[in-house]
């Protein structure tokens, strides 16, 4: 019975912090409750690789460049910066009263430590080439930070506003080794501290007395709640106990947008959503044909019209619609109709060695989620309507998914996503590199990284983009993941939330919220 007790009262514990909001002078506190749809790895900067725990890293750390509400590139730790007439050398000014949440000041120290942990093959980063174009960094003085470039690098401040960029406190790390990112133990130099993480419920951030901003953070406490079920998530936000959702699953989403619509926030996000194949392993390896001719079966208009049906689109290209200075590439069969899509898969599918009498068996993985369930289960009848292949479904923990993806000894194919860390064609192009750790298929292909290493040599953007957009017609030829849909954000915003903006990029620090007083 101990344990049960135990639960209960924690549980009792969290309900009445939640409607308590007042603190120990008596004052009046205010406290933002956040979903999150998995729990994050970790919260070390260059261990961490999901969306979730960027989120909650945005609210905890600060690059030397953010955004603002609106997601327009805004000073941060550097409160401003020149860059040398060629374009090779960027100098950051640190703001005086920037400190971490111990009081010790945040210095240029920090930031050249930081990308040295980066960089070193022992912290096995999965962000490590994320400065790759950076020649040398140095610590000019406390409060200067001089960057070197190999080359240009036009999307560099977009780069930096990535949590893998964020500083990190020599001593903390020192002191605690790898467990530095914890509660009690975490510094903060962001607008909020780690106070507490109970696994598989909740994280709760305080208010970073030290941060140089404090004064204009609205929000005392942040907690972003665990739940891995989108109809739990939405009934709680229905309830009252969660004030920003982005889960609204499929089958509700005509009935919120009817009873919610004020409250509903849907827009164009960089954010493609995939499926992976093992390519170093059979049977994919050596069969592009197979592997044309699953994505070729693939309804793509009746997942985003029929299975989604909230303003997603059909995805014929890697890289999304609406990424700067770029226009994306397409599959070569993106014009023609769906029968005649499966008409070509099914001879490829032959011409790969399978039939009827010998049917293609695989597993397709993807990680707890009702949308990511619904959407297999379509793709899964697809395959054994258009080509026969029989296909077992399993679904995993997000951890799990995450570890049977790099291992690459069990997954053959699996659901992924990638949303852009930077508006910019080369944040998608580039994780299919064979050097990338962010290359899950295992992708190779040498022409193809020819042409990543040509457009990154480009001074001229036009020039630029040419070749990136012919690395894009390349990598599509061979087909090495299955683009499915480009994902709209999908949020629900507490009518009690303020200062919410949408923005493409999908990101929104709870500092820059604020939360109605109570009448």
């Amino acid at each position: 019975m101990k344990p049960i007790r135990l639960w209960l009262l924690l549980s009792a514990f969290l309900a009445l912090a939640a409607c308590g909001n007042s603190n120990d002078a008596g004052q009046s506190s205010s406290v933002l409750n956040r979903g999150l749809v998995t729990e994050p790895e970790t919260l070390d900067v260059h261990k961490a690789r999901s969306l979730q725990a960027a989120a909650v890293q945005r609210d905890i750390g600060e690059g030397l460049v953010g955004y603002s509400a609106s997601g327009e590139l805004a000073a941060a730790a550097a409160e401003r910066w020149e860059v040398s007439d060629d374009g090779l050398i960027y100098t950051f000014h640190l703001r005086r009263d920037a400190r971490w949440s111990n009081g010790d000041s945040v210095t240029a120290g920090h930031f050249v430590f930081a990308v040295q942990r980066l960089v070193d093959p022992a912290t096995a980063a999965f962000y490590a080439q994320f400065l790759s174009d950076v020649a040398e960094i140095e610590a000019v003085d406390d409060h200067t930070l001089r960057v070197e470039l190999k080359r240009v690098t036009p999307y560099l401040l977009k780069l930096l506003t990535h949590p893998a960029t964020f500083p990190v406190h020599p001593g903390s790390l020192a002191e605690h080794g790898d467990s530095f990112a914890r509660p009690g133990r975490l510094l903060s130099n962001g607008a909020y501290v780690l106070a507490e993480w109970i696994p598989g419920s909740v994280l709760i951030l305080t208010r970073n007395e030290h941060y140089w901003n404090n004064e204009n953070t609205a929000i005392d406490e942040v907690r972003h709640h665990i739940i891995t079920q989108e109809t739990t998530e939405l009934a709680r936000y229905r309830t009252g106990e969660i004030d920003i959702t982005d889960s609204v699953p499929p089958d509700s989403f005509p009935q919120v947008k009817k009873e919610l619509g004020d409250q509903l926030h849907v827009s164009p996000q960089l954010n493609i959503y995939y499926y992976g194949y093992n390519l170093t392993q059979p049977p994919f390896r050596d069969s592009p044909e197979l592997r044309q001719a699953l994505s070729m079966a693939i309804d793509r208009e009746q997942l985003v019209e029929k299975v989604m049906g909230r303003g997603e689109t059909a995805a014929y290209s890697w890289v999304p619609p609406g990424v700067d200075n770029y226009t994306p590439t397409v599959f070569s069969y993106a014009s023609l109709t769906q029968e005649e899509r499966n008409k070509i898969a099914q001879s490829l599918y032959r011409e790969a060695g399978y039939s009827e009498e010998q049917p293609l068996q695989l597993e397709l993985r993807y990680n707890t989620n009702d949308t990511h369930r619904r959407v297999a289960v379509a793709v899964q009848s697809m395959w054994r309507e258009v080509l026969g292949a029989e296909v077992t479904l399993i679904n995993e923990e997000f951890q799990v998914l995450l570890a049977n993806m790099r291992a690459r000894q069990v997954t053959q194919v699996f659901r992924a996503s990638w949303i852009g860390d930077y508006n910019d064609a080369h944040t998608f192009l580039s994780i299919l590199q064979s050097d990338n750790e962010a290359n899950t298929p295992g992708y190779s292909n040498a022409e193809y990284d020819a042409l990543m290493r040509q457009a990154a040599e480009q001074t001229d953007l036009d020039r630029r983009r040419l070749y990136l957009e012919e690395a894009e017609r390349v990598m599509l030829a061979d087909h090495p993941a299955i683009p499915i849909y480009f994902y709209v954000s999908k949020h629900l915003v507490s009518p009690q939330v303020e200062g919410w903006r949408d923005n493409v990029l999908d990101y929104h620090y709870s500092q820059h919220l604020s939360l109605k007083a109570a009448e």
